[in-house]
Formats: structure tokens, C-alpha cells, sequence
């Protein structure tokens, strides 16, 4: 790790790391993040095995393989032989070049160019044919993906190997942030936006089966057309919610019950928007009605009274920023761009970096938060709670824990909980939806936490 990161700062599990050997990356990579590819190791130890069941035939299918170098490493190789190399093998095309490989006599980045050597002429186009065809009936269940079970499109692998279709892996994540196969907690945005595709499945697929890949995203593109608009969520502007916390909501307006009916109707999902009680501009949106953030809600149960009124329980699914917005049948509908935390490794520099700095003075109150570890700032949260729960607060009632729980250990969720239940201003708590950092979370709910303290006394 860089000198700015010292082990107490930094989960033991993600002390060490190495530099990607990818020119065009170049950056630290902490080994936890990095396991093997599951899919791809079983691909090739698929393709492997038809290979072997190949190889008996072969003998009278000599063709001579000639490395093909890319302009740009012919001339700047230190490494490489001076000549290309070439070999003499059986079996094809596709055989002889992975026996080439396999034997390490294969530049990674290198093409091969082929010369039949057959006395009769014959290029094994048709023996080539046939283990193509195996080779993808052979590897076309290892390309699954484990979600949706449908050939993968836009393969994204997570840190611990399992591979499954962007658009899959992003639905999961909405959800749980493990992994759906082995249940291992995973450290990514759940909207991937910085997660890259893994490029070599990406190109398999579309080396195998061009065809179905194509009909693939046909098919995606088709069901997404059908179900999303230019502005394609609702929107009720009334109060603030959290991810990962529960909403409580009175549905009474016809407006409203119109636009709960709708969500129920499709994906259950609505947006969640407090009022704009200043007039505050909102971005490039200017002056709105509501405020520019908000919560996606996933709607997990609805009270139907007799006179159409409902009572709804909501449980929040992500943040957002409100792009562009519009009205449906009275009620407020808009396009969304969903608000994502800095990546673990930006936390960590961001702690680093702060808690390395010179001791704050005494009366510096806020100096001396910047310098404190996330974790000290996660035990001074959840420590308060114990002190007012111990001295009856109100807000602490059990009727209130019953709803929401008690203060959660993830620093990235306390902040959420803390602001649900806490009695301040609503102003104070929409800061937490627009800041993109958990260690910034947890200082602004430490400064919450002071102010109180320094009122009572």
C-alpha cells in the first residue's frame, strides 16, 4: 500500500496489495479484492477436455502456425526473440493453437497465421467446424449467467470470481450486497458504474456464439424499451427516507393512491423527494418544488383501507439525484441518476490522509473529529445511543427500536438509522443524502452528536 496508509487504518484482510501489471490501470490493487475467475478457469478447463478428445484424430492434420506480432510490440519487445516464432502441430486450427499455448510458445498478445501441410490440400475446415460446434455446445452452460439464466451479456466478475450479467448483478446488489453464489460480502457500487466488464468472457461469448449474444441484447434492449420512459419514476414529495430504512407513509390524496397503484403494478419501486421549504435552487433543475435528492423506496407492504386511503411500508433501496422531472396525471414523475459512496479505496486514502495530520487544538472540536479513525467515529455514534437509551430519551422509545432496530455496527448504515430516529431538523439530515463519502456520514452525525451534548450541559 502507498506510505499514507499505516495497518491500524486498514482491515487486516486488505493490508496487502499489489501493482497492476496493466499499463493502462497501473494502480495498487488490495489481493483481497482479486480471486480466481470462476467462470473463466471452468471455460478452459471445458475446452481443455474437448481438446483431449480431439487429439487422437489428429495425426493426419499437420498445419504450420506462424506467430503474427502487432506492429507496436515488433519494435519496442526487449523481451521478445528476434524472429516470430513458428511450429508444425496436428489437428487444425483450433487444436494446434491451443496445443501452442498450452506448450507456451504463444505471445499473449500475438495473432497466428496458418499453412496447411496436408499432401491432399485439405485445410480441416470441416474438422475445424466440428470442434467449434462442440466447444460451444460444451461451454454454453458455463457461460450462463447464475441469476437470470440466460446466456451472460456485459459479463461482470466480482472480487470473489462469480460472473453474472451486468444488468443481473446490478438487480441483485439493489437488494443484498453479497454475492449471490458464495454469500461473500462485497464492497462495490450496486449501480457498477466503476466496475468494468471482464473483457475476456465479453470476447468468448461473442467468439462463440455471435448470434445469440446479438439476440441477447436484442431482447434486453426490448423489454427495457417497453417498461421505461423519459421520465420514468414516480416521484412523492413529501419527506425524507434512507437507504437500507424503513418509511412509514399515509397514502391519501387521489393522486397519490393513482401513482402507488402504478408502482404496484410494475416494479413497486417510487421516489422519495422532502420539500424545497426555502426556495433553494436545485442544480440545474433551478428552483423546484422538492428537494434535488432523494431516496428510491421498494415498497414492501400496503394497508388498503375501505375509503382508498393505504398505509404503506416502504424500505429504502438507493439514493438519487433528480435529473429532469414533469407531471403525470397531477403527481410528480422525473429521471434519476443514482447517487454512489466513493470507492473503499478513496475512503481509505480520505482516513488516512486526515488522521496523519498534526494534533488539533483542544477548543478545535471540529479538527479533532476530522482526526479521528471511521471506526472511532462509528463507536462514538452507537455510545451516545447507549447513554440516551440509558437516560430514557424519548427518541430512543421502544416503540422506535421496535420499527427501525437498534443502532446498526455498519458504518455505513448508522448515519441512515441515526438520522431516521434522532428529533432535528430535516435540513440537517438531507446533507447525508448528498454526500458521497461514509466517513463524511459518520463526522457529520459526530457533530450532531457534540451539539446535543454541548446544549445539555
Amino acid at each position: 500500500m502507498p506510505a499514507v496508509f499505516t495497518p491500524v487504518q486498514i482491515a487486516a484482510i486488505r493490508r496487502q496489495a499489489f501493482l497492476c501489471p496493466y499499463p493502462e490501470c497501473a494502480e495498487e490493487h488490495p489481493t483481497a479484492d482479486c480471486s480466481v475467475d470462476v467462470t473463466l478457469t471452468k471455460v478452459m478447463e471445458s475446452i481443455g477436455q474437448v481438446v483431449a478428445q480431439h487429439r487422437p484424430v489428429t495425426e493426419d492434420k499437420p498445419i504450420v502456425l506462424e506467430e503474427v506480432r502487432r506492429w507496436d510490440e515488433a519494435v519496442a519487445g526487449p523481451d521478445m526473440p528476434e524472429k516470430p516464432r513458428s511450429a508444425t502441430l496436428h489437428g487444425g486450427r483450433l487444436i494446434a493453437t491451443f496445443t501452442l499455448a498450452e506448450n507456451e510458445q504463444l505471445d499473449y498478445n500475438a495473432d497466428v497465421a496458418y499453412h496447411s501441410v496436408s499432401t491432399d490440400g485439405d485445410d480441416y475446415r470441416s474438422f475445424d467446424e466440428d470442434v467449434l460446434q462442440r466447444l460451444r455446445d460444451t461451454t454454453h452452460k458455463e457461460l450462463e449467467c447464475h441469476v437470470c439464466y440466460y446466456l451472460m451479456l456485459d459479463p461482470v466478475t466480482t472480487f470473489c470470481g462469480h460472473t453474472f450479467c451486468r444488468k443481473c448483478l446490478a438487480r441483485v446488489l439493489d437488494h443484498s450486497l453479497y454475492c449471490p453464489v458464495c454469500r461473500r460480502g462485497l464492497s462495490i457500487p450496486p449501480s457498477l458504474q466503476t466496475q468494468p466488464s471482464n473483457k475476456r468472457l465479453g470476447e468468448l461469448l461473442v467468439s462463440l456464439c455471435p448470434e445469440l449474444v446479438a439476440a441477447r441484447a436484442e431482447a434486453v434492449e426490448l423489454e427495457e424499451r417497453g417498461a421505461v420512459g423519459e421520465l420514468d419514476v414516480p416521484l412523492f414529495v413529501c419527506t425524507l427516507g434512507f437507504p437500507s430504512m424503513p418509511t412509514f407513509l399515509h397514502i391519501f390524496e387521489p393522486r397519490y393512491r393513482l401513482m402507488i397503484r402504478r408502482a404496484l403494478e410494475n416494479t413497486g419501486q417510487f421516489g422519495i423527494l422532502m420539500y424545497n421549504r426555502h426556495s433553494a435552487p436545485q442544480g440545474d433543475l433551478g428552483v423546484t418544488q422538492f428537494m434535488q435528492y432523494g431516496t428510491l423506496l421498494q415498497i414492501l407492504s400496503v394497508q388498503m383501507m375501505p375509503d382508498g386511503r393505504s398505509l404503506i411500508e416502504a424500505r429504502g433501496v438507493s439514493r438519487f439525484k433528480v435529473k429532469a422531472h414533469g407531471q403525470l396525471d397531477g403527481y410528480t414523475v422525473g429521471t434519476i441518476e443514482r447517487v454512489e459512496d466513493v470507492p473503499l479505496a478513496e475512503e481509505e486514502r480520505l482516513e488516512a490522509e486526515e488522521t496523519s495530520l498534526p494534533p488539533a487544538a483542544d477548543n478545535d472540536a471540529v479538527g479533532l473529529l476530522n482526526r479521528l479513525p471511521t471506526r472511532q467515529l462509528l463507536i462514538l455514534g452507537v455510545e451516545f445511543v447507549s447513554k440516551m437509551q440509558a437516560n430514557s430519551a424519548p427518541w430512543l422509545h421502544q416503540r422506535i427500536l421496535d420499527a427501525y432496530g437498534g443502532p446498526p455496527n455498519d458504518p455505513a448504515l448508522f448515519p441512515y438509522w441515526f438520522a431516521s430516529i434522532l428529533p432535528i431538523s430535516d435540513d440537517e439530515k438531507y446533507k447525508l443524502l448528498e454526500t458521497t463519502s461514509v466517513r463524511e456520514r459518520l463526522k457529520t452525525t459526530a457533530k450532531w452528536i457534540r451539539r446535543i451534548e454541548a446544549q445539555r450541559w
